[in-house]
């Protein structure tokens, strides 16, 4: 699967099921833990989609992605609005993940 497609799931999946154990260890139901399980493992397996050849590539790569998707989170459903150092932030993170991906190598 392209980074492109993945990632973005990948950064959703990660931070919804560590938001939800986050969410159960401050106090909520354990039930929390579940959704905290399922989608932390299909993070894992959807950042195992990543056509790269090695795992650390993908994983520098995906940081950038995490960063801005993060501050989405925070805004939509934290309701916290991200301020002109977060996007100036993100967009610095995104750009470096953009050369990790982009960068002509030998093969």
């Amino acid at each position: 699967m392209p980074a492109i497609v993945v990632y973005p799931l990948a950064a959703l999946a990660e931070i919804a099921g560590c938001f939800a154990i986050w969410t159960w260890w401050r106090g909520a139901s354990s039930l929390w833990l579940v959704p905290g399980i399922v989608t932390l493992a299909l993070f894992g397996w959807l950042l195992a989609q990543v056509g790269t050849g090695f795992a650390g590539r993908a994983f520098a790569a995906y940081g950038g992605v995490y960063i801005a998707a993060s501050l989405f989170w925070m805004w939509g459903v934290e309701g916290q609005r991200p301020d002109l150092w977060d996007f100036a932030g993100a967009g610095l993170c995104l750009a470096g993940a953009m050369v990790i991906l982009a960068a002509p190598r030998a093969g």
